[in-house]
């Protein structure tokens, strides 16, 4: 314990040198930004941005890029208070009590409660990686290709599950990313593999090309093909002098943040979309201790507190398996593991020793990054709440030019602008057709991470597929992997029977 405090101390010299520190501000007003612009969301955010960090040391592009991840959590709740649309897809929970508050004059206190139990929540989950993530990674030592093949099988399927309505869609498109990564140079061999005797192909298919396109240039896309009326929407602006929340929702609050900060914390530790379980998960425990459940749905402030702590909290926790594990158990820390290893750092057991600098800069530099945040968000609502009048026919060309240039500046290549547009148009349809993008992305970082795992594990056990099953803590992942498989066939099945016997 003491030698992590040590460390993370280090880390708050490394993350408190002026161009961190500028990083960190950059990051959290692009995050906040980024959430409060409905549609957009962090993954699109930190896809849009990676460029940007192309000249930055690893550790000043992961904390403007962690930045952007959390940010987006804050902002996110603005617009749905102010609006009742989301930000992003785990302040959906907020919209019920939120908005409900808004229509009551209550924005202010909402807002505050948000800001407040974000950064409270954030804070401690932060305390909570540092004493964590050195024992973990010790005990991530101890796998070898069988463990780290089943895990990220086990990924898969669960993400797979609860990303979109369709199992079988989302398990289509981790296939369909699966299959892009191979593309390129084999990682065993080096033989050439899809290329088609292109030169470009060689180096496989451009990440973040594929990240922009697919949540980008495809949201850009979905917003143009609304009515235009759909686009234009009335803002509910609070007063500076109206933030202020009362005592009365001080005291009603606490409880909520806390509990939330426990859930998030924990959820944020298994493979899902974290913040979105523990925003629902946060509301419900919220409305079954109150003494008033009937309150919720009709401006309860503890509806908005608790889970907004919660969606805080488990979006700093992801991190820990991705630097631990080098695992993303989420589409945005997905993202990040893409810039992470275009930055030149391998995230897994040994990042903590490898590159200290990284780890324990990015972690100290969370909690400044939420500090300032709790600044920006309080004063500068009304600020936010105007951004959200920019008529959306400006800023969607404004995007676009964004885009282009930004993925441009990469490899300064006009093949990588051709196939982000491919992929932007790509995700749009299958935006018509309710296919889930995030799958794709996650199977293509991790598909050659699997491919690598599965083909050592091979060549350790001479060709036997049986070492996937004597080695305990893999057969335990593939046991948790078949469960997540049946469980949908069995809601089914079980849904087929009430039908007919009804």
């Amino acid at each position: 314990m003491i030698e992590s405090l040590q460390h993370l101390i280090s880390g708050f010299e490394i993350a408190t040198t002026v161009a961190n520190l500028l990083y960190c501000l950059l990051g959290a007003i692009a995050g906040t930004l980024v959430g409060i612009l409905p549609g957009l969301g962090p993954i699109a955010g930190i896809a849009l941005l990676i460029p940007v960090t192309f000249g930055l040391s690893p550790t000043s592009a992961i904390i403007m890029l962690a930045g952007i991840y959390y940010g987006a959590m804050y902002g996110g709740s603005t617009t749905s208070i102010l609006l009742n649309v989301p930000g992003e897809t785990a302040s959906v929970i907020t919209c019920i009590d939120g908005y409900q508050m808004a229509q009551k004059g209550r924005a202010g206190p909402a807002l505050a409660m948000c800001a407040i139990g974000s950064f409270i929540a954030g804070t401690l989950a932060i305390f909570g990686m540092v004493f964590l993530a050195p024992p973990l990674a010790d005990a991530a030592l101890a796998f070898g290709p069988a463990e780290y093949f089943s895990l990220m099988v086990c990924g898969f399927i669960v993400l797979s599950n609860v990303t979109g309505n369709s199992l079988l869609k989302s398990l289509m498109m981790a296939v369909v990313g699966l299959i892009i990564g191979t593309v390129g140079l084999d990682p065993v061999t080096g033989d050439y593999r899809f290329t088609f005797d292109s030169m470009y192909l060689l180096s496989g298919i451009e990440f973040v090309a594929v990240a922009i396109g697919l949540f980008g240039i495809a949201e850009v896309l979905s917003n143009v093909d609304q009515p235009l009326e759909n686009l234009e929407q009335k803002v509910i602006v609070p007063r500076f002098r109206d933030l202020y929340p009362s005592l009365q929702d001080l005291k009603k609050s606490v409880g909520a943040i806390f509990r939330g900060a426990g859930i998030g914390f924990g959820v944020g530790l298994i493979p899902g979309p974290a913040p979105v379980i523990a925003t629902y998960a946060s509301y419900m425990v919220e409305k079954k201790v109150s003494k008033h459940p009937e309150e919720f749905g009709q401006g309860a402030i503890e509806g908005v507190s608790g889970p907004e702590s919660a969606n805080n909290a488990a979006c700093q926790t992801a991190f820990i398996p991705l630097f631990v594990l080098g695992i993303p158990f989420a589409p945005p820390t997905a993202i990040l593991l893409g810039a992470l290893m275009i930055h030149g750092v391998v995230p897994g057991p040994m990042m903590i020793s490898d590159h200290p600098d990284v780890f324990w800069g990015v972690i100290a530099s969370m909690y400044i990054g939420n500090f300032i945040l709790l600044l920006l968000n309080l004063p500068f609502v009304p600020v936010f709440a105007n951004i959200l009048r920019i008529p959306k026919k400006i800023l969607l060309p404004v995007i676009m030019l964004f885009c282009i240039t930004g993925m441009f500046t990469v490899n300064n290549s006009i093949d990588d602008v051709w196939l982000m547009v491919f992929c932007g148009v790509l995700g749009f349809v299958m935006r018509k057709w309710a296919y889930e993008a995030a799958p794709l992305l996650l199977a293509l970082v991790l598909g050659p991470k699997l491919e690598v795992a599965f083909r050592q594990s091979l060549m350790l056990s001479h060709g036997s597929f049986r070492i996937f099953v004597e080695r305990p803590v893999s057969l335990v992942f593939l046991l948790a992997t078949l469960i997540f498989l049946c469980v949908p066939a069995f809601q089914w099945v079980i849904r087929k029977w009430i039908r007919r016997s009804t």
